[in-house]
C-alpha cells in the first residue's frame, strides 16, 4: 500500500502539472506545488470500496452522486461497470472499465485552481446485478493549510475570479 501511494503521489503531481501546463501555467505561478519538491505540500487518502452483487440494482445505491473535494482522484476499478459521470447533454453515462486502466477525476480544488477551465466531475457508483465491484480511489490534494484560489494568469483582467479562495 505504501509503495502504491508513493507511485500515485508522483503520478497525481505529474498529471496536475500536465493539465496546468496545457493552460500556460508554470511552477512559478503556483509556488506551493513544485513538481521538483518532495511533495510534502500534498496529502492523500486511499479509499477502498466494495459493492457486492445486488439482485435489484435499480433499488439500491452504491455511492451517491458527488464531486470530490480534492485536486485529483485517481481511480482503479476492477473489470466491473458501476462508475457513472453526469453530463449535462446526456445525463448519467457509465464509464466502461478497461483492464489495466485508471480513471482520473478532477476535484473541486482543481476546478477552483483552474478558474473553472477544468470541471469537477459529478459522479456516482452503481451496484451490479451479476458481479461484485471493487474500486480503489486515490484522493489527492494539498495540506489543509494551503490556500487554493484561481491562478491569477487564468483570470480575465476585466473580470473577477469565478471562485473565492478556500
Amino acid at each position: 500500500v505504501e509503495e502504491y501511494e508513493e507511485h500515485m503521489k508522483k503520478l497525481a503531481s505529474k498529471l496536475m502539472w500536465l493539465a496546468l501546463n496545457s493552460l500556460g501555467v508554470s511552477e512559478e505561478d503556483i509556488e506551493w506545488a513544485s513538481l521538483s519538491s518532495d511533495l510534502n505540500w500534498a496529502q492523500a487518502a486511499l479509499q477502498l470500496n466494495h459493492y457486492p452483487v445486488c439482485p435489484e440494482p435499480d433499488r439500491a445505491m452504491g455511492l451517491a452522486a458527488h464531486t470530490d473535494s480534492t485536486l485529483l482522484t485517481i481511480l482503479y476499478q476492477n473489470n466491473t461497470a458501476g462508475l457513472q459521470v453526469f453530463r449535462d447533454d446526456l445525463g448519467w453515462v457509465t464509464v466502461p472499465p478497461f483492464p489495466g486502466s485508471l480513471v482520473v477525476n478532477v476535484g473541486d480544488l482543481f476546478h477552483i485552481l483552474s478558474n473553472g477551465l477544468f470541471k469537477s466531475v459529478l459522479h456516482r457508483a452503481r451496484v451490479n446485478q451479476t458481479r461484485a465491484r471493487l474500486s480503489v480511489a486515490f484522493l489527492w490534494g494539498p495540506q489543509s493549510d494551503i490556500k487554493i484560489s484561481p491562478v491569477p494568469k487564468l483570470v480575465s483582467p476585466v473580470e473577477s475570479p469565478l471562485y473565492q479562495s478556500v
